[in-house]
């Protein structure tokens, strides 16, 4: 079967030919060298087409024009032709009205027209209205997040809700500045295409047949998911590209029936399994680590943290792995069951991109190194984040990463300025007993409904769950929610570490449910083989599969380790 991914996807340069130049067009009499033929596998920061370019042809070059003569300005603009199209109008600039209406209006109605409960003091019933502002904007998006985060941020010192120093004191919080690196590490992979040659070797070894290759590329991720700690780095640096030019190779084209034959079943396979990714390994993604640091503020501490966590979700994880490629492949399947031609593609390519360079070794000993030190950091005394500084360090001494790309990383730095905005309204929160009075409400209802803790649990996660098809973001929810839910639980008499786990394993899950429930959900979506009902009806089907799989097989798990 021919490749459609061999198709050269040639760049026309245009020449321009001054009149005075008379051996511009003599040159053109030499042999027109043919560009050699592109790798099979594009590389991550090339955009596929959405569907393969016609060949270019030579035009026949036009005949220069006479110049006219400068008009001034306002004779220029009269004599436009009526027929050229008009100028589109800048974009608007400032907030987005509606959004920010309603976003202000929702703080302002709790601060004024809800009646404070007496249990709770002035100063943190403002605090609250701020931050369910703060929260609101971050779903409705009347600006951008960091840009509304710094605003509410900015509230709440101007209304003297809190001080310079406690408004910014998270800004110093050492999870955060772990996720910031995080983004850097990720970057490193994408950088020196070291995550791209795992995939491609998998994609060797495993992809014979569709399920196989899906397998391959399900195994690969969760292989690079501790080392690469960004689900939007792997699935837009890493896995679409490849799963792009597989699909293009067998006729599986986006936006048309074709995307059936394999493209839609690799995304949503892929897609449905980094979830189980991200849960699987404490630094797979940012708001894992996040989720433990709010914990801690509540009293929650769990000792070995990477170690605890890989524990707790190696089993329940690692079955949902298994068995997600094969659960779509019987109710989502694709129309091409073979691939033959997969494994002889990513050996060419593994071929084009020739032997381990020395920046990806480096990145290699550096990631061993970091991960190392994650799991023995407690008995060394080396802090998680201080692991990360020591491998950012190597990375920047040794070349693989200079300091414009971390100026580069816009996302690392927004990052850092809505999380710790979030965190530090979240840690205020629950130091002025806004959080105590909320979880006690809840306790009170729950009890009088006679509800074990077994059974609080089930409601207060499935709660949690559902509540995210109002949030765009998985970092965003667990800022907003996390701490509250938490609280909850712990009120509801469930054990602490167990609630504080299974909320984190849920925050991973969650965000494949719809095409904006994550970052990654929006570059798989965005690809085109999948349409919007689809990611909506195979996110819920999976996420039951997914709540069978954790409750039943985490269950017994949990119970082995002790955590209830």
């Amino acid at each position: 079967m021919e490749s459609l991914a061999l198709h050269s996807l040639s760049t026309a340069s245009a020449t321009s030919f001054s009149l005075s130049s008379r051996t511009s067009l003599h040159r053109r009499s030499k042999p027109i060298v043919k560009p050699s033929q592109p790798s099979v596998f594009p590389p991550p920061s090339i955009q596929t087409l959405r569907s393969p370019l016609k060949p270019l042809l030579f035009a026949a070059l036009p005949t220069p024009k006479r110049p006219k003569p400068l008009l001034s300005p306002i004779r220029a603009a009269a004599s436009q032709n009526e027929n050229d199209p008009p100028s589109s109008p800048p974009p608007p600039q400032g907030a987005k009205l509606v959004p920010l209406f309603l976003s202000v209006s929702i703080g302002l109605i709790v601060r004024f027209l809800v009646p404070k409960p007496v249990e709770v003091t002035p100063q943190a019933w403002q605090l609250l209205a701020i931050f369910l502002s703060t929260i609101a904007g971050l779903v409705l998006s009347p600006l951008p997040v960091g840009a509304w985060a710094f605003i509410g941020l900015t509230t709440s010192i101007v209304t003297g809700t809190l001080s310079f120093t406690s408004a910014f004191s998270a800004f110093t919080n050492e999870v955060i500045w772990l996720i910031v690196i995080s983004f850097f590490f990720a970057r490193g992979f994408v950088k020196t295409g070291l995550g791209d040659r795992i995939a491609t070797y998998f994609v060797k070894c495993l992809g014979k047949s569709t399920l196989g290759l899906s397998y391959g590329l399900t195994l690969s991720e969760a292989l690079i998911a501790p080392a690469m700690p960004s689900t939007t780095a792997r699935a837009g640096g890493v896995f679409l590209p490849i799963i792009k030019s597989l699909s293009l190779s067998a006729g599986s084209r986006p936006g048309d029936s074709s995307s059936k034959k394999l493209g839609s079943y690799l995304i949503q396979s892929q897609f449905q399994s980094a979830g189980n990714s991200s849960a699987l390994f404490l630094t797979a993604a940012a708001q894992n680590l996040l989720c433990l640091k709010l914990a801690e503020e509540l009293g929650i501490i769990i000792s070995n943290p990477w170690v605890s966590w890989f524990k707790a979700a190696s089993v329940p994880a690692l079955v949902s792995l298994l068995l997600t490629p094969l659960v779509l492949y019987k109710l989502y399947p694709p129309e091409t069951k073979d691939t033959p031609d997969a494994p002889a593609m990513a050996a060419k390519k593994l071929e084009n991109m020739g032997p381990v360079t020395k920046n990806e070794w480096v990145m290699v000993g550096t990631m061993l190194l970091a991960v190392t030190l994650w799991v023995c950091g407690e008995k060394l005394g080396i802090p998680s984040v201080v692991a990360a500084m020591i491998g950012l360090s190597i990375l920047l001494l040794l070349g693989v990463l200079d300091w414009n790309d971390c100026l580069s990383e816009k996302s690392a730095w927004d990052t850092l300025a809505w999380f710790a905005v979030l965190v530090g309204m979240a840690g205020q929160l629950t130091n002025l007993g806004i959080v105590s009075w909320m979880s006690g409400c809840v306790a009170k209802l729950l009890q009088s409904f006679s509800l074990s803790w077994p059974a609080a649990f089930g409601v207060l996660q499935a709660s949690y769950f559902f509540i995210h098809y109002l949030f765009a973001s998985q970092t965003g929810h667990v800022g907003a929610l996390y701490s509250a839910f938490l609280a909850m639980h712990l009120a509801a008499g469930v054990p602490g570490i167990l609630a504080a786990l299974a909320l984190a394993y849920n925050t991973n899950l969650f965000g494949a449910i719809t095409h904006y429930s994550s970052g990654q959900a929006a570059v798989y979506y965005g690809a085109g083989y999948v349409d919007l009902p689809e990611v909506f009806k195979m996110g819920f089907v999976m996420a039951f599969v997914n709540a069978i799989i954790w409750v039943v097989v985490g269950g017994f798990w949990w119970k082995f380790l002790g955590l209830f």
